[in-house]
């Protein structure tokens, strides 16, 4: 029986970068789950235009 598992869900958030201003783009979060509850984000990245995968830290979420 498996007590953890990992997950990947993706989903669209708008983010604010200083070179592109605010842009709604696909997030995808990779998130561990014991017993089935969300224990931790083991990482964050997003998708560019071009396909590029890019880490999220560089881009800020807008309200």
């Amino acid at each position: 029986m498996k007590l953890t598992k990992i997950k990947r869900k993706t989903q669209y958030e708008k983010r604010y970068s200083v070179k592109m201003g605010e842009l709604t783009t696909q997030v995808t979060y990779i998130k561990e789950y014991i017993f089935g509850l969300p224990f931790r984000t083991l990482h964050r990245y997003r998708e560019t235009y071009y396909g590029e995968v890019k880490d999220c830290k560089d881009c800020n979420v807008s309200a």
